[in-house]
């Protein structure tokens, strides 16, 4: 891989306590489990692990309206009934619930896409992880398929504050129509989707024939596929093409979801993927040494997940992970095999023939031989970053520091790092975790199985009121973006100024000036089959 690349890593120890609800899959506890593992496999000695800053309303408004913001920020579990018109708009369905602290929730996890861009941009970090963000269904003005706030979508109108093009990949088994949506008429981000495609799956748009518009003709790709493609399949798809698309497009930066619902024996998937083939597609990307954040996405059995993203950290730090899972909090999760790879046994059959492969494998081809080489970007002064470098670098964890975040009772640092770690160090559990009567420990937020339980409720299921740990909804500042204003658009409002670069990125690599970042950025509603129209309806419980 060449030399080595410093990777960011980005966490809040109460992400995983966030809670939809009992009966809904999204379980943002996985997240915390993914954590688990990148400590007790000792991945954390090679990150830079930063917890983030909360995204503020104003950030947030980059891209979303003010209405549905404020929304989010004042609708509650106890007065959603006094909401019911915003609740259909906005909201829509069950897919989407109103869970405790559902808009801090947002705030964190936007924030670290956020900050994940800004590092990119200075060029402190060559590769950014975000397991907790990819939530690309959300729309300027509705949640949709369990996402509220598009991370997406802002990560990467920062990066084009100093990129020139950037290419977005979704591998995640939904097509990624939030984000695919947002850039859908401009030629400075390729947005790129491998999902299935076909009996009313949600969302139910993606097709080979969607391919942009106006400026951005040809600058969006799909890829629909049918049940049960393998490894062998989806690679002899995906290198080819995303061989030449890079080769054409030329990004100056690259965003990755790495959905991970697209995994065999997902309870919303119907792919035949390894753990190995789905990393083999983030390995393949990263190989062109871009600058890169790597995020999270969909993925309902938790055991699952965390086992991928914590063996695609492996990859991204080009680390090999022994089979045997390391002992730790959850390892009960992980019955019977207690291994990190598990065989693929869905009995689904493979409907991606090798005949209809290679016919879409030249059908995206050609549209990529469509495409302008190396569309031109018109120069603009750059927007200020909506983040401070030095606030971002004050929130580091040192690596003995992070650890401590999931101590448990099971749990001990890796030989080599425990040499030396001072006893209190040792010793101290951290503050979300309370003792079991078996003398076990689980986190705060998690029950027995380890999914979850909402914030403020103990583990016999009672109410004990909000956590005084999650923060409490930031006021609102800037109500929103002027009338025809589109995202993307540098904003008059008073922002958090960034110190001066001692080397200005943009100017040292490309000359004077800056990228355009007043795109044309549609507002649009997505052409939603009715009878896609919920994840839900596909959840296999």
């Amino acid at each position: 891989m060449g030399r080595s690349r410093k990777v960011a890593y980005f966490y809040d120890p109460e992400i995983g306590n966030y809670h939809y609800s009992n009966q809904h899959p999204m379980k943002p506890h996985r997240i915390k489990m993914t954590h688990a593992l990148i400590l007790h496999y000792g991945l954390y000695n090679d990150l830079e692990c930063f917890r983030p800053i909360p995204a503020e309303k104003r950030d947030l408004l980059k891209f979303h309206s003010s209405d549905y913001l404020s929304f989010l920020q004042t609708v509650t579990t106890d007065n959603q009934g006094d909401y019911e018109d915003e609740m259909q708009s906005f909201l829509g369905g069950e897919d989407c619930p109103v869970f405790n602290n559902m808009y801090q929730y947002c705030q964190k996890y936007a924030g670290a896409s956020i900050a994940g861009a800004v590092k990119l941009n200075h060029g402190t970090n060559d590769v950014v992880i975000n397991w907790s963000g990819g939530l690309h269904h959300a729309k300027k003005s509705e949640a949709s398929g369990f996402c509220y706030v598009n991370d997406i979508v802002l990560a990467i109108l920062e990066l084009l504050k100093y990129q020139e093009r950037v290419l977005y990949v979704d591998i995640d088994i939904h097509h990624g129509d939030g984000v695919e949506e947002a850039f859908l008429t401009t030629n400075r981000v390729m947005t790129v989707s491998f999902h299935k495609y076909g009996d009313n799956f949600f969302p139910g748009t993606g097709d080979l024939e969607s391919v942009g518009k106006q400026k951005g003709k040809y600058y969006a790709m799909n890829v629909p596929l049918k049940d049960g493609i393998d490894d062998q399949s989806y690679a002899a798809l995906f290198k080819p093409v995303m061989s030449k698309l890079i080769e054409v497009y030329q990004p100056t930066a690259v965003v990755f979801q790495s959905g991970a619902d697209s995994l065999a024996g997902d309870k919303l998937g119907a792919f035949n993927l390894s753990m190995r083939g789905h990393a083999e597609c983030l390995r393949f990307v990263q190989s062109f040494g871009l600058p890169m954040l790597v995020l999270g996405g969909g993925g309902y059995k938790i055991s699952n997940v965390s086992r991928c993203w914590a063996y695609e950290t492996g990859v991204i730090l080009d680390k090999e992970l022994e089979n045997q899972l390391p002992p730790h909090a959850y390892t009960n999760n992980y019955a019977p095999d207690f291994r990190l790879h598990i065989p693929v046994r869905t009995g689904k059959e493979n409907l991606n023939t090798p005949e209809r492969i290679a016919r879409l494998r030249d059908e995206l081809l050609q549209n990529i031989s469509r495409m302008e080489a190396v569309p031109s970007v018109p120069f603009h002064e750059r927007a200020p970053d909506l983040m401070k470098e030095e606030d971002i670098k004050h929130n580091q964890l040192e690596a003995e520091e992070s650890a401590t975040r999931l101590q448990g009772s099971c749990w001990q640092p890796p030989r080599d790092t425990r040499e030396g770690l001072p006893e209190e160090r040792q010793q101290r559990a951290d503050i979300s975790y309370r003792p079991l009567p078996d003398g076990e420990s689980l986190p705060f937020g998690a029950d027995a199985e380890g999914q979850g339980l909402p914030i403020g409720t103990a583990a016999n299921g009672e109410h004990k009121g909000e956590a005084s740990h999650v923060a409490p909804s930031a006021p609102s500042t800037t109500e929103g973006t002027s009338e025809g204003q589109v995202p993307g658009e540098a904003q008059k409002e008073e922002v958090r100024v960034p110190r001066p670069l001692a080397k200005d990125t943009w100017a040292a690599t490309h000359g004077k000036g800056q990228p355009d970042n007043n795109m044309d950025l549609p507002k649009l509603v997505s052409p939603r089959n009715q009878e896609s129209s919920s994840l839900l309806k596909d959840f296999d419980a």
